[in-house]
């Protein structure tokens, strides 16, 4: 193989379905999902988040993984020693840096973001949501977000347990955590969809999600759906390729990454039918932006019988949702330090963690509204109000979109085709249609779509 290799493997292919699951299935399916599709036509914005996970997705994942195991490296390094094998230029390994910082990125924001969920427990099981009208309930969503002091304290709190599971290792740290994080995350949120579904007003959310509005689509919204379809899958972030480098080699990656991206868009539609019922049920308004978890659904809870109980459950979920993502997106990082710079877990992750917990506070007082954080800025037609928004924006509809077509062409025109055939150990139709898709397909749709959000073209 290239080089010296990371020892560490994936204990079997299920732990491995199970942890690219967990660091899938996140904020970006029960915090995100549904406000975007709220913004954005409801069924239309679902059609063309599901087209982009099966024809870009999917193939981009693929790719992602392949690249990791190949090469036994973090992404960068990866991306550089199979461009190398290739006998291109080392300047690839762009793909895999890029990967790996806007990962970092995201979890910037991310990990700020699980921080609101667990201090919405406490809220939530203390009772503070019952009998709160909307004022009360917006009352302490800003109450908590106005404070610095409150959100760095839960954020740290965050912070803290990424370093208690990600310092343990792979085996020790991230496979006995998603075992019972991840079942005990897709339980909790079964049962809430089923009590949304009798309490709440199942029939209007099933014509939202299922019948599509075009006219509500923008062309930002066909680049949030494209971007989202990344962020939700973890792609073009470093997380697939660092798993990937941990993946043994007798493992099915076309039937491992199917796996993963069916679970992965269901969690996502579960999450609609989890909030869009209880939203509708209560005269709420679905397209409430990032507050309608925090905002919106609480005054819901609120009217509901069991709203206590309903309330700690959903953010008890959301807090699991969010960790096992946030120990996915800063492993990459963690690792490098360790292969940089030759540092031993425990020291690799601590020092990961705090430059976290530093660029954390970016976002911490973009919503505490520290005049160094305001800005006003108009970018595409999107508002930017805050550097929190700058980062949300850069990293889901510029970075992760780029990324992938970065990674498709680098999988379809800079690595040799028989050590892709060699990787996916076959070269039948399953694997000349993953070819086409990640040489041709990807790469032509997600320009399109890039020059559509520009208006350099029309669809």
């Amino acid at each position: 193989m290239l080089g010296t290799e990371i020892s560490s493997r994936w204990s079997s292919r299920l732990t491995f379905i199970l942890a690219s699951t967990a660091a899938a299935v996140g904020l970006g399916n029960i915090w995100k999902f549904p406000y975007i599709t709220g913004e954005n036509g409801g069924g239309a914005f679902v059609l063309v988040y599901l087209l982009c996970i099966a024809l870009i997705g999917i193939p981009v994942m693929i790719a992602e993984i392949i690249i990791g195991r190949r090469a036994r490296h973090t992404p960068g390094e990866a991306a550089k020693a199979v461009a190398l094998e290739s006998g291109r230029s080392s300047a690839w390994q762009i793909t895999g840096w890029l990967g790996m910082i806007t990962g970092f990125l995201v979890l910037s924001f991310y990990a700020v973001i699980a921080g609101w969920a667990l201090a919405y427990v406490g809220e939530a099981s203390s009772g503070a949501f019952i009998g709160a009208s909307i004022t009360d309930i917006e009352a302490i969503f800003s109450t908590l977000t106005a404070s610095a002091e409150r959100l760095t304290f839960w954020h740290a709190l965050i912070i803290l347990s990424v370093i208690l599971v990600v310092g343990n290792g792979v085996k020790d740290g991230l496979e006995r955590t998603v075992r019972f994080m991840l079942p005990a995350m897709l339980v909790l949120l079964v049962i809430i969809a089923v009590y949304a579904a009798i309490e709440g007003d199942f029939a209007a959310t099933v014509s939202f999600l299922f019948a599509p509005n075009f006219s509500a689509l923008t062309a930002n919204g066909v680049v949030l759906a494209l971007g989202h379809a990344f962020f939700s899958l973890g792609l073009a972030s470093g997380i697939v390729i660092m798993y990937g480098a941990y993946l043994p080699k007798d493992t099915s990656v076309v039937q491992t990454t199917l796996w993963i991206a069916a679970a992965d868009t269901l969690v996502s539609l579960l999450a609609g039918f989890a909030i869009f019922p209880i939203v509708f049920g209560s005269g709420l308004e679905a397209g409430a932006g990032p507050g309608l978890i925090f905002k919106t659904l609480p005054v819901a809870f609120s009217q509901m019988p069991g709203g206590l109980l309903l309330g700690s459950l959903f953010f008890i979920m959301l807090v699991l949702a969010a960790f096992t993502s946030a120990v996915a997106m800063i492993e990459s990082a963690v690792a490098f330090v360790e292969e940089r710079f030759n540092l031993g877990r425990w020291a690799a992750t601590i020092s990961a963690a705090a430059v976290l917990w530093l660029l954390g506070q970016v976002t911490i007082y973009s919503f505490a509204g520290a005049s160094w954080t305001q800005i006003d800025w108009t970018i595409l037609g999107r508002q930017l109000s805050s550097w929190f928004d700058v980062i949300d924006y850069l990293t889901g509809t510029i970075l992760l979109p780029i990324g992938g077509l970065i990674l498709a062409v680098f999988a379809g025109w800079v690595m040799r085709k028989p050590f892709s055939a060699d990787e996916i150990r076959t070269e039948n139709w399953a694997f000349q249609l993953w070819y086409f898709c990640v040489k041709w397909l990807a790469p032509v749709a997600i320009t399109l779509i890039f020059l559509q959000l520009l208006g350099v073209v029309s669809f």
